[in-house]
Order: structure tokens, then C-alpha cells, then sequence
């Protein structure tokens, strides 16, 4: 249960819903309170989200469960960072490259650690919103406030209670509460000092203390300081094995370079010796390994591909390689086996390990290939279930429901032709008319309009669009359906008797027929239309509108123009005008 909340973390997390994701591992870790991998993942999301003070707490106990675990020190890193701290994040960095000191992640954070420390001015501890709410995490809040006469009675009251636990929970609440005169007096109890309010005198004003004499260095020895040349460090001395360590992985960087420099001649084979002479020479590196793997790709060899991003994987977990190399061999297997997918279920452990990629590394071009792959099982999953055969008997049997007047019946034989065959516009329609019985008409109009994408000559089609929009009261559009089906079979008597029913309904509310209950309710629907709100909204239309009501003349004269009539006649037909 823990490994299938965590998966779902994974997969929210790879697609950027950090908020999901860290619901997800809040659940996982309920499952599995020992696990230091939910809380490393938790610290991500929720740094992703900002929340760096909750990312600390689960940062810190990443480390506090797995203390030699390099990772949990880059959370431990990044969280600080992203509070501030910068000289707690370069400690957690260096802890984390002392364990592993190839780590390239580590590297990049304690860089940027570093150059944070050096711009800013030295910490006393937290700054901002966080700093101050520090103050309300300890033990001797509580005491404080009952022994204080001025804030004894806030205890009494709920809303206070509420308002110190949840800065207590998340200290960078603080600021939301300032504005309440008790959370005010409390933090002028616990800073002690007298916090001015603002309705003291505006005139009043405080001498800043005068600045702290500094202890002045001597121009001389500054000088000195300036010219003094930084000592040489001595060089160590190397014992034969770790000399022979050390020319092995130069003569294994040199081999790689030849390697990637036959890569991209296509020189495939040569490419193959190269990696392999490099592996030879130094296996603890595995981009020998992940390299490789991408020459056999090229040559169509997947399965050795996949032996060597499984070799680099495992042996990379024991090394503690850096994240991104584990991504990239887990990303380079996973392209593997969508080359060697043959059915949509071989599609699925590409899928996973894609996410297991993601999960290592948030990399643009592995996310790619994730969703590349998804649509790929998705389209083939349909392929493998097309049957136009099958589709047509269960047509035939949503036929019969129809007729018997069963149609949640009909509805489902007529889905399941559906999925056999998608492109039968025929069957939506059909569809289309069983919804339309069961009052369903979004949703039938919805098939009606995929009918006609299928087949824009399908005169049933527009029939049923048409008698949709006419139940919809949308007497205007249902017209237009109606004359556009015309324009493919100009007798059909089906699509003439809609003209002239929508004709008859359009005229009534012209002379105002209708009763005020249907006219409310045509008004309503029509202001919800974003064709009508344009026309409401468009100048020139204001503006014979207007003239209907002031200059008639005018009006007659706007009546010529196609365009204008046919807009005031969608207002006529929506119940917004009338005409007399």
C-alpha cells in the first residue's frame, strides 16, 4: 500500500502537481513511518511549493532516519537555501559531499550555497515572517502569556487559540495575523519591548541608537593583508597503487572521449570498444555504462541496452552516483522497451520506469518520452480492440433496445460499438437519439456534433442536432443546423418541418406569445451564450440598438444590412428583443 501511494507521489510529482504529490506521500508515510525515501520526497514537493519550513522538517528527518544517505543532506540544503539560511544550507551540502563527493547535485547546491553566504549580511537566525514566528515555538509561550495580566484573557478565547497554534504549526502565518491588535501585544510580550500602535501620536518619533563603534584595522596591516600571496598547497605524496588509480581513470576519460567522438561519426562499433576499453579501465563510473547503452539503441540492439542501464543503475546505487546519471540510464532503458513494445501491455514497464526517472531527476526530455509513451499504449490499446464486425452487432442490438424504448440499454451496446469502431458516425448518432429520449441533451448534442465531424454529409445527423438544440430552446442555432443539412439534401422533409417549427417559435416570441415564465427562462439561457453576450457587447450593435428605441428611421435603414439582421434576429430568437 506505502509503494502504491508512493508511486502516485511519483507520477504527480514528474507531472508538476506538487500539491497532489505531497498528499500522496503524507499517505505513503502513514503507512511507512520508517521509510526515509517518503520524507526525502515530501521535502521536494513540498520545496516545489514553496513551503520551505515544512521541506526542512522533512528534510531533517530524511537525515535523522538515513544519516548517511547523500541526498537527504541536498534536501537538507535546498530547504535551508530556500529559507535563507544560507550557512546552514552550505554545512548540509558539505555533510552530504563528505559522503559522497562526486556528487555533481551536491556540488552545483553548496556553489550557489556559497555565493547566497557571501551576498548576504551574517544571520541571527531566522529572518522575516519565519524569524518572528519562531519565537512562538517555545515552552515558554504558554507561561508567558498567563502570567502577563494584559494577555492573561486570551487563553479564554478561541480564535486566539487557533490563531497561535496554527503560527506555532507554520511559523510563516505570522504575518497574516498582525493585523489583530492580541497577536500584537503578544509579540510585544515576547520580543519585551513596547510595540507603538497606530493610533499613538504620529508626531512622536525614536532616535536611532547611535551605531556600534567598530574596531578599526590599521591601513598598514590592511595593506599588508591585500598583498600578502596565499600559501602554496604542498603536494601529497601518493602511494604506487593510488598513482596506478589515478593514470587507470585518466586513460578510461581519454577512451570515453574517443568513444563519443565515434558516437557522432555513427561509428557505432568503434564507439562499442571504446566504452567498453573505458569500463575496463575504471567501473566506477557509469556514464561508460549509460553511453553504451545509447550506441546500442542506435544499432537496434535493446536488449543489450537494457542490460547496461540495469548494470549502470545498480551499480550506481552503490556507488551513490549522482541523481540525474541514475535518470538518464533509467530514461535510456525506458526508450529501450517502447522500441520493443509490440502490445499496449508492453508498454507499461516503459511507463514505470519513465516515472522512476522522473522521480530521480525532473528531466524536460524524459517527462517527453513519458507522456510520447502513454499516448503511444493509449492509441494501440484502441487499435488492438478495433473490430468493425463486433462493432456492427452491437449496433444492431442498441437498435433493438431502442425500439423496445430501453435506453440506458441501448446506450451502452451503442458505447461499446463505439469503442470497437470510433468512427462509425452512424452509432453516434444513434447515441445521440437515446440520450435525446432520456432528457440527456448535452450530452446527446455532443454525439450529434461528433456524428457530423465524422461525416459532415450525414443528413440524420443534423436531424438530430437540430432536434436537440429545438428541446434546448435554442431556436436560432437549431435553425442553422437545420439550413446547413439543407444545403446536402434540400427536400429531406424531416429538415424542412424543423425550419418551419423553429420558424413558427422564433415568430411567437416576435409577437409576444410566449408566456413571461419561457421568456425569463429563453432570457436567461441567452445572456449564458457567449455569441450573444459579443453581439450585447459590441459598440456598432449598441448603437442600433439604440436606434430602435430613439430613431426608427435609422433602425430601417441598419435592418438592410445582412449582417445586422441576422445578429437581431439571434436577440430576437434569445428573448433579449422584440419586434413589433
Amino acid at each position: 500500500m506505502a509503494d502504491e501511494a508512493k508511486a502516485k507521489g511519483n507520477a504527480a510529482f514528474s507531472a508538476g502537481r506538487f500539491e497532489e504529490a505531497a498528499r500522496h506521500f503524507t499517505d505513503a508515510i502513514a503507512l511507512a513511518p520508517g521509510n526515509h525515501v517518503l520524507y526525502s520526497n515530501r521535502s521536494a514537493a513540498l520545496a516545489s511549493l514553496h513551503r520551505y519550513s515544512d521541506a526542512l522538517a522533512d528534510a531533517q528527518k530524511t537525515v535523522e532516519l538515513k544519516p548517511d544517505w547523500a541526498k537527504g543532506y541536498s534536501r537538507l540544503g535546498a530547504a535551508h537555501l530556500g529559507l535563507g539560511d544560507a550557512g546552514s544550507a552550505v554545512a548540509a551540502y558539505e555533510k552530504g559531499l563528505a559522503l559522497e563527493p562526486s556528487n555533481d547535485g551536491l556540488k552545483a547546491g553548496l556553489e550557489d550555497a556559497k555565493k547566497a553566504a557571501a551576498a548576504a549580511p551574517p544571520r541571527r537566525g531566522p529572518s522575516g515572517p519565519d524569524g518572528i514566528g519562531q519565537m512562538f515555538q517555545g515552552p515558554e509561550l504558554w507561561s508567558k502569556i498567563a502570567s502577563d495580566p494584559t494577555t492573561r484573557a486570551y487563553l479564554s478565547e478561541p480564535d486566539f487559540m487557533q490563531m497561535l497554534r496554527e503560527v506555532q504549526r507554520n511559523p510563516s502565518t505570522i504575518s497574516t495575523y498582525l493585523s489583530d491588535p492580541r497577536m500584537m501585544q503578544v509579540l510585544s510580550l515576547m520580543l519585551n519591548v513596547k510595540i507603538q500602535r497606530p493610533e499613538a501620536s504620529e508626531s512622536s518619533q525614536s532616535t536611532p541608537p547611535p551605531p556600534q563603534q567598530q574596531q578599526q584595522t590599521p591601513p598598514a596591516e590592511t595593506k599588508a593583508r591585500e598583498v600578502e600571496p596565499e600559501p602554496e598547497p604542498e603536494p601529497m605524496d601518493l602511494t604506487d597503487e593510488e598513482k596506478e588509480r589515478k593514470e587507470r581513470k585518466a586513460a578510461a576519460q581519454k577512451e570515453k572521449e574517443l568513444g563519443n567522438a565515434a558516437y557522432k561519426k555513427k561509428d557505432f562499433e568503434t564507439a562499442i570498444q571504446h566504452y567498453t576499453k573505458a569500463l575496463e579501465l575504471d567501473d566506477e563510473d557509469i556514464s561508460y555504462l549509460t553511453n553504451r547503452a545509447a550506441v546500442y539503441i542506435e544499432m537496434g540492439k535493446y536488449d543489450e541496452c537494457i542490460k547496461d542501464c540495469d548494470k549502470a543503475v545498480e551499480r550506481g546505487r552503490e556507488l551513490r552516483a549522482d541523481f540525474k546519471m541514475i535518470s538518464r540510464a533509467l530514461t535510456r532503458k525506458g526508450t529501450a522497451l517502447v522500441k520493443l513494445a509490440k502490445t499496449s501491455k508492453d508498454f507499461d514497464i516503459a511507463i514505470e520506469t519513465f516515472q522512476k526517472a522522473l522521480t530521480e531527476h525532473r528531466n524536460p526530455d524524459t517527462l517527453k518520452k513519458l507522456i510520447e509513451a502513454e499516448r503511444a499504449k493509449k492509441e494501440l490499446e484502441q487499435q488492438e480492440y478495433y473490430d468493425p464486425k463486433l462493432a456492427d452487432e452491437e449496433r444492431e442490438k442498441g437498435n433493438e433496445f431502442f425500439k423496445e424504448q430501453k435506453y440506458p440499454e441501448a446506450i451502452k451496446h451503442y458505447t461499446e460499438a463505439l469503442r470497437r469502431n470510433p468512427k462509425d458516425p452512424r452509432v453516434y448518432s444513434n447515441r445521440a437519439a437515446s440520450y435525446t429520449k432520456l432528457g440527456a441533451m448535452p450530452e446527446g448534442l455532443k454525439d450529434a456534433e461528433k456524428c457530423l465531424e465524422l461525416d459532415p454529409t450525414f443528413t440524420k445527423g443534423y436531424t438530430r442536432k437540430g432536434a436537440i438544440q429545438f428541446f434546448m430552446k435554442e431556436y436560432d442555432k437549431a435553425m442553422e443546423t437545420y439550413q446547413a443539412g439543407l444545403k446536402h439534401d434540400p427536400n429531406n422533409q424531416e429538415l424542412l418541418d424543423g425550419v418551419r417549427r423553429c420558424i413558427e417559435q422564433i415568430n411567437k416570441a416576435n409577437r409576444g406569445e410566449i408566456s413571461q415564465d419561457e421568456l425569463q427562462e429563453r432570457q436567461n439561457k441567452g445572456m449564458q451564450d457567449p455569441e450573444i453576450q459579443n453581439i450585447l457587447t459590441d459598440p456598432i450593435m449598441r448603437q442600433v440598438l439604440n436606434d430602435f428605441q430613439e430613431n426608427p428611421r435609422a433602425a430601417q435603414e441598419h435592418l438592410k444590412n445582412p449582417g445586422v439582421m441576422q445578429k437581431i434576429q439571434k436577440l430576437v430568437s434569445a428573448g433579449i428583443v422584440q419586434m413589433r
